[in-house]
């Protein structure tokens, strides 16, 4: 296919406030490398990290709750999820699905015309497994918020779905972490496992990949939405902050404990969501939306004998056994809208106000 010169990309310029992203209908479109593959973006998910990036939430000087708005100015040197400045301009975008319409040197000729999902983690393949080796697609390198974007011939896999582009852009990311941190708290069906953020688009992915286990899934969420997580296999809902969890639980499952807990929320619920872990039961947590400054008894740690995981970076292998969920219809994707490109800025605002159950999609 004829590729053009230029092409339609939203352009990070720093960090702040969403006028730090511009769109462009002039910007290059990226050569492949060597080991990399040029890729036609059919449609690219919005996540957390983008916002946080923007906004330089990460920074350990900021701790108040996710907003979306300006706080890098608050920490200049660690705004990034890994801690560390990142390169401006910045193409965003992590969770690109698409066609590969040409290749670098050592790509595989037969993925000419494929449709591919990215692995939104960055690898040094000479040494994969190694977590203080990694970067992040859209943070590290360009992503999908354009028309074309490269990636590595090894961060992509061929997906053979009868979903749309837009559907399978709901997943690399939420779904890998809400896998990782399943993994990580090793659910297995005699489990009960409390979804934190329940509605958004990693706890909905929490609650289908629990199901897929064969465990017990209660979903702490906003009364509007509980008809679409039960829908998604969700046992029990529950507001987002009952007055007594413990209670709560009791009249809906018959008991006051549950043995891991999901959380993506953090803030002034984490005290209650420990509180109800049975004795050995597995904590993990992979955001902090409603603010990263917690208090933790560490009697309720050490007494209960609880496990605590942080889940970022996750094993090559969850991104390739997703996709083999993907294939074999054993979850499905929950998008809530989709946006042109040229509306980041509102397709933004939406997921920030979190109305929404799912993932939210831009088409370039």
């Amino acid at each position: 296919m004829n590729i053009p010169e230029t092409m339609n990309a939203v352009v990070l310029k720093g960090h702040g406030d969403m006028d730090q992203l511009e769109f462009r209908t002039d910007w290059p479109v990226p050569v492949p490398k060597p080991d990399e593959v040029l890729i036609k973006v059919g449609a690219c998910g919005l996540n957390n990290t983008d916002v946080n990036t923007r906004s330089g939430w990460y920074s350990k000087s900021v701790t108040e709750a996710t907003t979306g708005q300006n706080q890098a100015a608050q920490g200049q040197d660690d705004p990034s999820w890994g801690g560390a400045a990142i390169a401006f301009p910045r193409i965003q975008g992590a969770d690109a699905v698409g066609k590969v319409v040409a290749l670098g040197a050592n790509a595989d000729a037969s993925l000419i015309g494929k449709r591919v999902m990215i692995d939104t983690w960055l690898r040094d393949w000479s040494d994969p497994q190694n977590k203080n080796k990694t970067g992040y697609v859209g943070s590290e390198c360009d992503g999908g918020f354009a028309q074309y974007a490269v990636a590595d011939r090894r961060n992509v896999a061929v997906i053979n779905s009868p979903m749309s582009d837009a559907e399978l852009a709901t997943f690399s990311c939420s779904y890998t972490t809400a896998e990782g941190m399943i993994a990580r708290a090793a659910v297995v069906p005699d489990d009960v496992v409390l979804v934190t953020g329940a509605s958004g688009g990693v706890g909905s992915a929490v609650i289908q990949l629990a199901k897929r286990r064969g465990a017990t899934v209660v979903a702490l969420a906003s009364e509007a939405k509980h008809k679409d997580l039960r829908a998604l296999g969700a046992d029990v809902t529950l507001p987002r902050a009952p007055n007594s969890l413990q209670d709560a639980l009791r009249d809906t499952l018959g008991r006051d404990t549950v043995s891991v807990v999901c959380d993506v929320v953090g803030g002034p619920g984490f005290a209650a969501v420990i509180e109800v872990l049975e004795r050995g039961g597995r904590y993990a947590c992979s955001g902090a939306i409603a603010g990263p400054v917690v208090d933790l008894d560490l009697r309720t740690l050490y007494l209960r004998d609880l496990t605590l995981h942080g889940s970022t970076v996750v094993p090559q292998h969850i991104f390739t056994d997703l996709v083999g969920y993907i294939e074999r219809g054993e979850i499905r994707s929950v998008l809530a809208a989709t946006y042109p490109l040229a509306e980041i800025k509102a397709a933004q605002t939406a997921f920030i106000a979190k109305e929404h159950t799912g993932n939210i999609v831009v088409i370039p």
